[in-house]
Parts: C-alpha cells; sequence; structure tokens
C-alpha cells in the first residue's frame, strides 16, 4: 500500500511539473506578445450597473472550454490564461493541485464548483484548482453550481445575441452552441422545430446535441476551430445548406465527407462573407470559336452536340412578371445563338419543397449551365452545386455570399432614377405614388433612387410608398386619399394580365402610361454565355480569393432599361436620354448627393459616391419618402419565404 501511495504522488508530482511547464510557456507566449498573461476577471470587466439581475440556474454540467477565468483576482497569479499553473513546485497552492491531480486519476473530482455565468462565459468563484487539474487531463465538461448575470438590454449586438441565447437555452438547457451575429439563435430554433416559449423535448434534444458535436469533431478535425468566429456560425449554414434532418441523419463517415464538401462555405465565413461584384461586363470579348468547344470537351467536332441551358422558375411565366421577363431571356438566347444551344425550363417550382429536385432533373438531363431565377431556391442550388461541383449553377439572387456558386442581379436603381425623373416632370403635384413588392435588398435602393429623381426636377417632390406585398391594404384608396394620380408600379406584364396598370402612369378613367423600366434578361444572359466563351468565367474563378462572385450590372451591360410611351413629351425624353448616356458612360452617378433619411440623418454627402455594398444593403428610405418599412408578420405569407432569406428587415423583432 506504502508503495502504491508513494507511486501515485510522483505521478501527481510529474502532473504538475508538466502542467507548470505548459503555463509558463502560455505566460512567456503571452508577454511576448504583449498580451494579458494571467486568467480574466469578470469583477474587471464590469460595473454593478451593467447587470439587470441575478438569477440561480441550480447545477448543471458545463463546458470546460466556457469556462474562461476567475470572478475575483485573487487567485489571478496562480494560473496563465490557459488555466495551467506558474508557481513553483514546493508552494501549498501546488501541493493542493497535485492532490486533485491524485483524486482525478484514482476516482475522478466529482465535487461541484461555483460559478458565474456571463454572456455565456463561466467565471469560478469556487474551484479554481479544480478547474485546471480538470483541464489538464482534457475533461470535457465539470458539474457547476451556476448564478447568471443578466446584463441590462442595450444596442449593443452581443447583448442581443445574449438574450437570444438566453431564450435558446430556456428551451433547450445548452449553453454549447453559439453564435456572432443577431437572428441566428431564432433561425436555428425554427430550423430544428423548437417553439417559441415551450421546453425541447428530450429526444429532440439529443439529436441536436449529438448532430451538433459530430459537425464539430468533424469541423475542429480539419482546423475549423481556427477561424475567428463561433463554430456555431459554421453549424448553421451547414444546416441551412443540408437541411436539418439531412444532417441529423448523418453518420459520422458521412458527416466528415460533407464538412469536406463544404469547407469553402466556412472559409468565406472568416472572411466576413466577402462578396466580389462584377460591376459590368466590359472585359467579355466576343467568342470566335464554336461555344461548344469552351463547354464540352471534344464538342468541337460534334456538330449534333449544342449547350443545353437550364431555367427553373418559382411561378409561370403566364401569371408571373419575374418569371415571364425570365422566360423572354430564355427566348432570346434560343434566337441569338441559334443551333448552337437547347435551353429548357421547369415552371411552378415549389422552393424547399421541389426546387432540390428539378435542379438534380437538369443535371441528370446533362445541362451544361442551370439559371435558378429564383432567389428562394438558394439553399437548394447551393446544395447541389456542393455535390456537383462540375455543374454550372447561378442563381438570381443579391446580397448572398456562397463560394460554391454565382449570383447575379442587374443595378434596377439605374433606370428608376430616370423614372423618377420623368415622374417628377409629369406629376400634376408634388406627391407621386410608388408601389413596391416587399422588403428585399435591392428594393430600398429603387424607391430611395425614384426618389431622388423626382427631387431632380421638382424639389418639393414627395414620394408615397405602398407595399403590394402585405395584407389587407388597398393601395388605390390610399393613393386616393391623397390626391395621387402620377404613379410607379411593378415594371413588367404578363400574357395572362395585359390590361393592368403597370409602369410609371398617370391615374385616371384609362390610365395613361408614360415610362417602363425593364429588366432584359437575355442581354444578362447572353453575356454571362459569353464570359464563358471569352475565358472571363475561369479568370474569375481563379482569381477569387474564397470571395463569392455576384454579377450586378447595369444599364451599361443592356440588362436594365426604360422604355417610353408616345405620352411623353419630346423635351422631357431628351432630358433622360441625355442623363441615360451619362449613366451608361460612368459620368452621373445618381447616388452622389446628400442624403438624408427619414429621421435626418445624413446617410451620404454630396460628391460622395456610395458605397456598392452601401447600396445593396439599405434599409432605409430618404427624408421626401413617406411610408414605413413593413413588418415581418404584415407580409403575405406567399413572400415571407422571400424575404426570410433575402429581407432587409429583422424578422424576429
Amino acid at each position: 500500500m506504502e508503495k502504491s501511495y508513494q507511486k501515485e504522488g510522483i505521478m501527481s508530482v510529474q502532473d504538475y511539473m508538466s502542467a507548470l511547464k505548459l503555463g509558463k510557456k502560455e505566460y512567456n507566449a503571452c508577454v511576448n506578445k504583449g498580451k494579458y498573461p494571467y486568467l480574466p476577471v469578470m469583477e474587471n470587466m464590469m460595473n454593478d450597473e451593467d447587470i439587470d439581475s441575478e438569477v440561480s440556474l441550480g447545477e448543471d454540467q458545463i463546458p470546460l472550454r466556457l469556462v474562461v477565468g476567475t470572478c475575483t483576482a485573487g487567485r489571478t497569479n496562480a494560473f496563465a490564461n490557459n488555466w495551467m499553473p506558474i508557481l513553483d513546485w514546493g508552494t501549498e497552492f501546488a501541493a493542493k493541485w497535485a492532490s486533485l491531480s491524485d483524486s482525478q486519476v484514482n476516482e475522478g473530482i466529482r465535487e461541484s464548483i461555483k460559478v458565474y455565468e456571463y454572456m455565456n462565459k463561466f467565471y469560478v468563484l469556487e474551484g479554481n484548482k479544480r478547474v485546471s487539474v480538470l483541464k489538464y487531463f482534457k475533461a470535457v465538461t465539470v458539474n457547476a453550481q451556476v448564478i447568471r448575470k443578466v446584463p441590462k438590454k442595450t444596442d449593443n449586438p452581443d447583448v442581443k445575441i445574449y438574450y437570444e441565447f438566453m431564450d435558446f437555452y430556456k428551451a433547450t438547457k445548452l449553453n454549447d452552441i453559439y453564435f456572432s451575429k443577431e437572428g441566428s439563435f431564432t433561425t436555428l430554433m425554427e430550423l430544428v422545430g423548437i417553439k417559441p416559449g415551450e421546453v425541447m423535448n428530450e429526444d429532440d434534444k439529443k439529436d441536436l446535441v449529438s448532430c451538433y458535436l459530430n459537425f464539430r469533431n468533424a469541423y475542429e478535425s480539419r482546423g475549423g476551430d481556427k477561424f475567428d468566429f463561433p463554430v456555431g456560425d459554421s453549424f448553421l449554414r451547414f444546416i441551412h445548406i443540408h437541411g436539418y434532418d439531412s444532417v441529423k441523419s448523418m453518420s459520422i463517415d458521412d458527416m466528415n465527407k460533407n464538412v469536406a464538401k463544404t469547407w469553402a462555405e466556412f472559409e468565406l465565413l472568416d472572411e466576413n462573407e466577402e462578396v466580389d461584384l462584377k460591376m459590368d461586363p466590359s472585359a467579355i470579348e466576343p467568342a470566335k470559336k464554336n461555344i461548344l468547344s469552351y463547354l464540352i470537351p471534344g464538342a468541337g467536332t460534334n456538330n449534333n452536340k449544342k449547350l443545353k441551358v437550364g431555367f427553373i422558375y418559382e411561378n409561370t411565366p403566364q401569371t408571373s412578371e419575374w418569371c415571364y421577363a425570365h422566360e423572354l431571356g430564355r427566348q432570346y438566347i434560343d434566337e441569338i445563338f441559334g443551333s448552337q444551344i437547347n435551353t429548357v425550363s421547369i415552371a411552378n417550382v415549389k422552393p424547399e419543397e421541389e426546387d432540390y429536385d428539378a435542379i438534380q432533373r437538369l443535371i441528370d438531363e446533362d445541362t451544361d449551365l442551370i439559371f435558378v431565377t429564383s432567389p428562394s431556391m438558394m439553399y437548394a442550388s447551393l446544395k447541389q452545386a456542393i455535390k456537383n461541383p462540375k455543374a454550372k449553377i447561378l442563381n438570381c439572387s443579391l446580397n448572398i455570399s456562397h463560394k460554391y456558386i454565382r449570383t447575379y442581379y442587374a443595378r434596377m436603381y439605374e433606370a428608376k432614377f430616370l423614372s423618377g425623373v420623368i415622374a417628377g416632370s409629369m406629376a400634376d403635384s408634388d406627391r407621386i405614388g410608388y408601389i413596391a413588392g416587399y422588403p428585399l435588398y435591392g428594393v430600398f435602393a429603387n424607391i430611395n433612387a425614384f426618389a431622388m429623381g423626382a427631387r431632380f426636377v421638382n424639389p418639393n417632390a414627395k414620394i408615397y410608398v405602398e407595399w403590394s406585398g402585405i395584407k389587407d391594404n388597398d393601395i388605390e384608396a390610399h393613393f386616393k386619399e391623397n390626391g395621387i394620380k402620377c404613379i410607379s408600379s411593378q415594371d413588367m406584364i404578363t400574357p395572362k394580365n395585359t390590361s393592368r396598370k403597370f409602369g410609371l402612369y398617370i391615374d385616371g378613367d384609362s390610365p395613361q402610361h408614360l415610362a417602363m423600366t425593364i429588366w432584359h434578361w437575355g442581354a444578362f444572359y447572353e453575356k454571362l454565355i459569353q464570359s464563358i466563351l471569352s475565358g472571363s468565367w475561369n479568370k474569375d474563378e481563379e482569381n477569387a480569393k474564397a470571395s463569392a462572385l455576384n454579377y450586378w450590372w447595369g444599364m451599361s451591360s443592356g440588362a436594365i432599361d426604360l422604355i417610353y410611351s408616345n405620352n411623353l413629351p419630346i423635351e422631357t425624353r431628351r432630358l433622360v436620354e441625355l442623363l441615360k448616356k451619362n449613366i451608361v458612360s460612368g459620368d452621373f452617378k445618381p447616388f452622389a448627393d446628400e442624403m438624408k433619411d427619414q429621421n435626418g440623418v445624413i446617410r451620404n454627402d454630396n460628391g460622395h459616391e456610395l458605397e456598392p455594398d452601401d447600396i445593396i444593403t439599405m434599409d432605409w428610405m430618404l427624408d421626401n419618402v413617406i411610408g414605413k418599412i413593413p413588418e415581418y408578420d404584415e407580409l403575405l405569407d406567399s413572400y415571407k419565404l422571400l424575404v426570410h432569406n433575402q429581407g432587409v428587415i429583422d424578422i424576429n423583432e
């Protein structure tokens, strides 16, 4: 017995000396880098006035990786900031540490520690040495009596995220998943089926814990712990792409394979979701060879083989203005490329139900280039692109960054500015109506450009915005109440709805149409195909450093235009043509004046050109715009998924 005791004592001393070595190494490394070498101290991080309340959470098993510091400065100099000891052997502290080491080896440390939890980090009140020993032995969790310090509500994003976390914790009692962005906890709860205010049942909780741990193990084994954001950010992106039902049923082997396939998405998160905007197609050279010789190996010798280009529509071209515009684009490239291509389309595809299978169908049919025309189908497009890396899939959306898939859109705001100039010239009062659909990226740029165009010729012009995508909104009645007759409505007509009011018109017994902004997707598709032919597609891919590629072309590409009716006076037309010429050449920028929002906040200085990212992400309206941004719950159900995927409003408020 005596020899066994001595042997265990020797081992505990050796463990302490090994831990001491790790501690001093970390301490010296921090000092050399100018970093604080000790454990963080909670009392130095906040004041009592920052705390709203304290809540006892009882005893819980908490992740050791989230135990980051001590409550008070009393034991600060005993540990390096990796929790390893830095006091030499021979001290009372070292002897107690070694004794705890013996306990851990023989029977495991069972006594609970006491901690404060603040912003999902734990700070030890009692049990610092127990934590140090457990971390040395690479334990995963520790039993703890937990008291939560709840911060006061502020506009600080970190505090907002923490309040979301507390709702998630109430439902799950899980604290191992965390995010760096607002809305992420609410999104995760929605994706995994956790209802607000309800406690998650144990079986569902086990599924979530299991798939998260499998993901984290696969993710960190590839170096994911080196990224400067929580694992939760990547886990949520992974679920978005693959679907929760699929993720929770993945075997460990499948999880490893899918994490590897999705890796560029995580690298993109590490680069703050940078989007490489391709603003114009000027670098694209006309092709000198047959189209097939660029896309299909050996196709130059097979004249019977055609390039197959596929289109997927959420609705039908006969009933949807958006789909009809893309269908006209399909017909245009059919005519332009003639016998070199064969185009196919699949219409009336329901997002999140039929979109994945529709894309798969085109891939199975050896479709060389696939245009998915709905932003609501982004994740199906992305999932298929990851599964089929040789497939060329593009999704028509704006400000969505994914490495495996390219997106495309057009700068409609340039044409809307010109439409606003016409409205300001032709309206018989200072009040002009504007019908917007729903609050997506790009919509507010269109509204504000129109408002600036109207004010360009009439400084007193006021733009009254109404939303067609919200419930129980009698737009015509509202315009009538305000005496508004000059109205900007939707941009396109459809074969089944040719007599309605559209474009910019003067309302009356019969609408007097003035102009219509148009999406010329055919020009877009023609030039994107030319980009493949000229080789610029591959050059873009080679030059992109883990950034997402988004084609965002304007009037200079021909993808956006404005057509006039005979009702427009020649003088107004000449002014608009002059402005259009300068927009196309780049000599005139619609967003280069002082811009003040509805609250009087200056958003842009006079003479300063607004950055593309600021234009894309506009979520505010100019001071000459009358109207408000709709709430998520006000939207028609048919538009909620689209706004959820690509909207600028907070769906969680």
